[in-house]
């Protein structure tokens, strides 16, 4: 008599591939082939630890990450730029957004109003003592990211700025980017079409790729 065989074992499920399997750089499918969409999601992650440490940062001290960049901003820029239209311009945000911020940081006496005498509507906002020393003391998480650059040669940091000034540029022309106050969109720049050099007419001086700006105080915007 033949003995019945035991039942074989099932065979293990296969994974399935992902459903979409569309040309999206956060698809590994895909960029896995593809360079650009590697540097973009290179970029992402870069920005995410950017995120990580703001948000440690706001953390620390209390505040949300856009109400710790409010007070950065106001440490390191001039008066007129102080204001709560501008603010909402720089952060691509609502302008009530901008307030509601802005007056959590005057409650807590972070910031104070500087009435405009000419325009009793307006007002610059200022850091107050307390506001300027968490500013400055926030503002250093930044330097965490200057550690790979400087180990780069000069000429590769040179090339590296003009490469992200070029997608920056590029945003801003779309209107993704509304602010910007780099010398390439700057009344002041001219580009010599004979050389790779630069000039500022504020300055007075030629510009070497590695000088062109990203944050100028002098900027002027094209009409």
């Amino acid at each position: 008599m033949l003995q019945q065989s035991s039942p074989l074992p099932a065979p293990t499920p296969r994974s399935k591939a992902p459903s979409v399997q569309s040309s999206t750089v956060f698809n590994p499918h895909y960029n896995s082939f593809n360079t650009a969409s590697k540097i973009v999601v290179a970029l992402e992650r870069i920005s995410e630890a950017f995120r990580v440490m703001l948000w440690q940062e706001s953390k620390a001290n209390g505040l949300s990450p856009l109400q710790i960049q409010i007070l950065i901003f106001l440490a390191f820029h001039t008066q007129e730029k102080r204001t709560v239209s501008y603010l909402a311009q720089e952060f691509n945000m609502t302008k009530p957004t901008i307030s509601d911020a802005v007056r959590v940081l005057l409650e807590k006496k972070l910031t104070e109003k500087e009435q405009n005498l000419e325009d009793t509507r307006s007002y610059a906002i200022n850091l107050t003592v307390e506001g300027r020393t968490i500013a400055e003391r926030a503002s250093a998480f930044a330097n965490k990211f200057d550690a790979p650059l400087v180990q780069m040669p000069p000429i590769e940091q040179e090339h590296l700025l003009g490469q992200l000034m070029s997608i920056v540029d590029s945003f801003q022309k779309e209107g993704i980017l509304t602010t910007q106050r780099s010398c390439t969109s700057c009344v002041f720049f001219s580009k010599h079409s004979y050389s790779e050099a630069h000039h500022c007419s504020f300055l007075r001086q030629t510009l070497s790729g590695a000088d062109i700006r990203v944050d100028c105080p002098h900027y002027r915007p094209v009409s």
